[in-house]
């Protein structure tokens, strides 16, 4: 195993070329609503369990499945409000399972990118013929049930292998939600293909904040609005990028949706924002600064060779 994954070079934050959203504006801004499904009984991975308590776990079952019953809707309803379309974080599975769903998302034109089959069934242990096979249903699939091809990737539960990478650009995804390591795209270091890593967020995912960080509600619309005001005062100089991974199973708890509502007022209330969805901003800044950006770190002489867990390099 390599020190480094060598998915990405190193790129100082300060004095980088400048990015400017279509319009002029100075933060892109996009919200994931993780369109998940738990299966109550999954298939046993050796590395990980598919609950973290013992089977059977009907609580956890049944208050993911409160997300997808009542919680979507609410939530599609208060995006409505603000004309903000969603970026779909999908378990494919739920095709089959909540197609009245699918068919809601679709008549607000949201866009779907893929987060695996089930958010219980994770890419520890793939060979990349079956990695290779997940990805390739993911896109069939959405694109026979809504008509797009899609173009993002969230690994299911976050779990990934060497070869993720690789065959997302192989296969001409666009982007990458699974690292976390800055507040603009950057390219990744992939043998084929012009995949970017796409600002996502655990800082202001609910997950984390309302389950590891015990936030009260309206603390996290507090957070979300000082998160947001420093990214934008930030893209006067070079454009930011802020998402907001949602759970509705979390977020849209009656008790959550009107302090959660405060942020989006707060956001939407800002004409320097270009509100939009991850494949709008990825394909601006491939066709814009993905060619800017690989020439910037080389001047610099940050390049390093090779690209992801490429061992020949190392």
């Amino acid at each position: 195993m390599q020190a480094d994954p060598n998915l990405y070079d190193h790129w100082p934050y300060r004095d980088r070329p400048k990015i400017v959203w279509p319009g002029g504006k100075k933060l892109a801004f996009w919200i994931a609503p993780n369109i998940e499904y738990y299966e109550f009984d999954p298939p046993k991975n050796p590395q990980r369990p598919g609950w973290p308590k013992p089977s059977p776990d009907v609580v956890g079952y049944s208050q993911r499945d409160w997300g997808n019953r009542v919680g979507h809707w609410r939530l599609m309803e208060l995006l409505d409000k603000y004309g903000m379309r969603g970026s779909i974080s999908l378990s494919v599975g739920l095709l089959d399972h909540h197609p009245e769903i699918i068919e809601a998302c679709v008549a607000r034109d949201w866009e779907f990118f893929s987060h695996g089959i089930y958010n219980t069934r994770f890419s520890y242990g793939m060979d990349e013929a079956q990695e290779r096979a997940v990805i390739e249903d993911s896109i069939r699939s959405v694109e026979a049930a809504t008509g797009q091809r899609i173009r993002g990737y969230l690994a299911p539960a976050l779990t990934h292998t060497e070869k993720t990478f690789d065959l997302l650009a192989e296969n001409d995804f666009w982007y990458t939600c699974d690292l976390f390591q800055d507040d603009q795209p950057q390219p990744v270091k992939t043998k084929t293909g012009k995949l970017i890593s796409m600002p996502y967020s655990l800082e202001v995912n609910d997950v984390i904040t309302y389950g590891a960080l015990s936030m009260s509600p309206w603390r996290y619309a507090d957070v979300l609005k000082r998160h947001f005001d420093q990214l934008l005062e930030e893209g006067d100089k070079s454009g930011t990028v802020m998402c907001i991974p949602l759970h509705a199973y979390l977020v849209s708890q009656p008790h959550r949706i009107r302090p959660f509502e405060d942020a989006l007022r707060h956001i939407a209330g800002h004409d320097e924002v270009w509100i939009t969805t991850a494949r709008e901003i990825a394909q601006h800044y491939r066709d814009n600064y993905f060619d800017q950006t690989v020439a910037d770190i080389a001047a610099r002489g940050l390049a390093t060779p090779g690209t992801g867990f490429d061992h020949a390099a190392a």
